[in-house]
C-alpha cells in the first residue's frame, strides 16, 4: 500500500510506534501505565474499524518473537534496538537512530499508509523513518517535556535534549493528536500551530469498566477511599494520604506499584508509608501493589470515592474507569482532568498539592449518598457520550485521513 492512495473510505494499513510502552505489557511499573492501555485499545479498536494495525515496540527480552498477534488485526512488532532487556524509558533515547533504522528498512519492504507515533522518543524515531520512506506521520505525546520540566525541576530525569526533539517533531510531522485543550495550549506555546493538531481523548472500555459486577472485598470502615495508579510522586499519592487524617471514618486503598511481594523494596512506598506514620493513618492505609488489568473494575467498584490528586496528569485514565464504573471522583484541576471530570457533575475538581481541599471535597461526598450516586451516573453518561473507543478511534481515523488527503496529489495537477 501507498500512502497517497488512501484518502478514501478503504481499510488503512497503520503503523502505531510506542518505542517503551508495549500494548503486552503488565500494567502498574513505574512505566507501564496509561500510554499501554491507550495503544493496546485504539489499536484494537482501529481494527475493529477494518484496519490492519501493526504496533512498533521495543524488544526488551530476548525470548519475544518478532511477531506477536494482539488481536484480530493487530499485531506487535518487537523492533531491536539496544540490548533486549529492560531499560528506563528515560534512558532509552541513545537507542532511538537504531530503532528509526529498522523501521526504515522494514516500510521499504512493506509501507503502511499512515504512521502514528506515541511519545517523544517514538516520534525521534518515526520521522527520522518516516523522511526516509516519505510516509505521513502523526503523532500523540502523550506528556510534554516542558509540563514535567515545570512541575519536577531537577527531579526530571528526560534526556536534556527532549523539548528541542519535542519540538522538532511538531514541526516535521504531518498532524498532532493532542489529548486535551490544556496540551494544545502548551503545544502552541511550543511553536505548534493550533490548525495542526486535532484534539482526540483517551478512551475507557464501558463494557468492561461497568457500575454492575463482582466487587472486590472491603474492611471494616464505613467508607473505602481508592487511590489508583503508578505510585510515583507526581500522581500525589502523598497528597491522598495526608488528607486521610481528616477523614476519619475512611479507610485509603493504594493500588498500583511493583507487585505486593516486593512493595517492601519499593522507594516510594516506603516513603508514602513513613508519612502514614507520621500523619497517624498508618492502620487505614493499604498498599495493594500492582492489580491485574482483569481485578481494576471490581475494586473500582468496591470504592466510594475515587481519588485523582495528581500534580499534573497529562490525561490521566483512571478518571475515566472511576466513571465507567459509575463512581464519584474527587481530582485535581490539572491538564486533561479538567476535560474529563466535569466539576460538580460527575465529580470534584480541587487544587493540586492542597490535602485539605481533597478531604473538604471528601468529606461533601461522604456526607451525601445521593449525591454520590448522582455524580456516579453522570460520569457514566459522560463515558458512553465522549470517551468509549469507538468513538475515540473514528475520530483518530479522521485525523489520518486528514493527513492522508493533504497529501494526495491534486487532480490535473502537472
Amino acid at each position: 500500500m501507498t500512502a497517497l492512495s488512501s484518502p478514501d473510505g478503504r481499510p488503512l494499513a497503520l503503523a502505531l510506534v510506542s518505542e517503551h510502552a508495549s500494548p503486552l505489557a503488565a500494567l502498574g511499573e513505574v512505566d507501564a501505565g496509561g500510554q499501554n492501555v491507550h495503544v493496546a485499545h485504539l489499536a484494537g479498536a482501529l481494527a475493529d474499524r477494518g484496519h490492519q494495525v501493526t504496533v512498533y515496540t521495543r524488544r526488551d527480552d530476548p525470548a519475544l518473537p518478532v511477531h506477536t498477534p494482539l488481536r484480530p488485526g493487530v499485531e506487535v512488532h518487537h523492533v531491536p534496538a539496544g540490548p533486549p532487556e529492560p531499560i528506563p524509558k528515560d534512558e532509552l533515547a541513545p537507542h532511538m537512530r537504531e530503532f528509526a533504522r529498522y523501521l526504515a528498512g522494514h516500510w521499504q519492504a512493506r509501507a503502511p499508509d499512515a504512521v502514528h507515533s506515541h511519545f517523544w522518543m517514538s516520534g525521534v524515531a518515526a520521522l527520522w523513518a518516516t523522511r526516509e520512506t516519505h510516509l505521513p506521520l502523526l503523532h500523540t505525546y502523550h506528556a510534554l517535556g516542558t509540563v514535567k520540566r515545570r512541575h519536577q525541576g531537577r527531579a526530571d530525569t528526560s534526556p536534556p535534549s527532549r523539548v528541542a526533539c519535542e519540538r522538532d517533531v511538531g514541526a516535521g510531522c504531518d498532524r498532532v493528536i493532542a489529548t486535551c485543550r490544556d496540551e494544545v495550549d502548551e503545544l502552541a506555546a511550543m511553536g505548534v500551530p493550533r490548525g495542526k493538531v486535532d484534539i482526540v481523548p483517551c478512551g475507557v472500555d464501558p463494557e468492561v469498566f461497568r457500575p454492575d459486577g463482582t466487587v472486590a472485598p472491603r474492611g471494616p470502615h464505613p467508607h473505602r477511599l481508592l487511590h489508583l495508579g503508578r505510585l510515583v510522586p507526581r500522581k500525589g499519592a502523598a497528597v491522598s494520604i495526608a488528607a486521610l487524617a481528616g477523614l476519619r471514618s475512611a479507610e485509603l486503598v493504594l493500588a498500583g506499584g511493583p507487585p505486593a511481594d516486593r512493595l517492601h523494596r519499593d522507594p516510594e512506598v516506603r516513603r508514602l508509608r513513613s508519612l502514614a506514620i507520621e500523619a497517624g493513618v498508618a492502620d487505614r492505609v493499604h498498599f495493594l501493589g500492582g492489580v491485574p488489568t482483569a481485578e481494576v473494575p471490581a475494586l473500582l467498584r468496591s470504592a466510594d470515592v475515587v481519588l485523582c490528586p495528581a500534580d499534573y496528569e497529562p490525561f490521566g485514565i483512571v478518571p475515566l474507569e472511576a466513571m465507567a464504573c459509575g463512581r464519584p471522583l474527587v481530582a485535581s484541576a490539572v491538564g486533561g482532568q479538567l476535560d474529563t471530570v466535569a466539576d460538580g457533575v460527575s465529580g470534584l475538581l480541587v487544587p493540586p498539592r492542597d490535602p485539605r481541599a481533597l478531604a473538604a471535597a471528601v468529606t461533601a461526598l461522604l456526607a451525601d449518598p445521593a449525591l454520590r450516586v448522582a455524580y456516579g451516573n453522570a460520569g457514566r453518561r459522560r463515558v458512553l457520550e465522549r470517551f468509549c473507543w469507538a468513538r475515540v478511534a473514528a475520530a483518530t481515523e479522521a485525523s489520518y485521513r486528514t493527513a492522508l488527503a493533504a497529501r494526495a496529489p491534486v487532480a490535473g495537477a502537472l
